[in-house]
Order: C-alpha cells, then sequence, then structure tokens
C-alpha cells in the first residue's frame, strides 16, 4: 500500500511542476509549448489518480491482528 501511495504523492508533484511550466509557457506567449506541458500534467494526474485508486482499494484489505 505505501508504495502505491508514494506513487500517486509523485505522480502529483509531477504534475504541479508540469502545470508550472504550462503557465511559464502561455506567460512568454508559447501556446504551444504551453498546451504541451498542460497536456503532460494532465496525463501525470490521470496516473496520480489511478495509483491513489489503488491505494485506497489495498487499505481496505488490511487485516488486523
Amino acid at each position: 500500500m505505501h508504495e502505491s501511495h508514494q506513487r500517486a504523492a509523485e505522480q502529483h508533484a509531477l504534475a504541479a511542476r508540469a502545470h508550472r511550466t504550462a503557465a511559464e509557457h502561455e506567460e512568454k506567449g508559447d501556446g504551444d509549448g504551453g498546451r504541451w506541458h498542460a497536456t503532460r500534467a494532465l496525463e501525470y494526474s490521470k496516473q496520480a489518480f489511478k495509483f491513489a485508486e489503488e491505494a485506497h482499494s489495498r487499505s481496505g484489505q488490511i487485516v488486523s491482528l
């Protein structure tokens, strides 16, 4: 479970970085670059969601001793 949480956090961080980079490109008038980085951010966000769902579903499988 910890691994899924870690991977989700890493993907969230990558998404945030890509969003910031997209914003920087947009501010400079580079719409194509901004859109490319925004698309990457979306992909990272989707992966983060997938890992978070996996971690959540596994958390219900923990058995107390």
